[in-house]
């Protein structure tokens, strides 16, 4: 499961509406890779259903953790969570 940077370690269910974050991930495309980062107030944190692999049975569930961020001008953005995201609190 995601955590939060720094300490103590806080788990991602332990985030709520209202919270400032900065989220920063590493994004990779072709052979090209670089960090960036999105600061915002949590709107919602959510489990999604996905179906974005390919060859999986049709019963079979994928699943990606998810946060819906407002942006300081009111944009709303959703951060998808993988293993190379990282959360501070702002």
């Amino acid at each position: 499961m995601m955590t939060l940077a720094g300490e103590p370690r806080t788990h991602l269910e332990d985030l709520k509406a209202g919270d400032r974050i900065e989220v920063e991930h590493l994004v990779t495309v072709g052979m090209r890779s670089w960090t960036t980062k999105t600061r915002g107030r949590v709107v919602r944190v959510e489990r999604c259903r996905q179906g974005l692999h390919f060859r999986r049975n049709f019963d079979d569930k994928a699943f990606s953790d998810a946060i819906l961020l407002a942006l300081p001008d009111g944009e709303l953005v959703t951060v998808t969570m993988d293993e190379f995201t990282t959360i501070n609190r702002a």
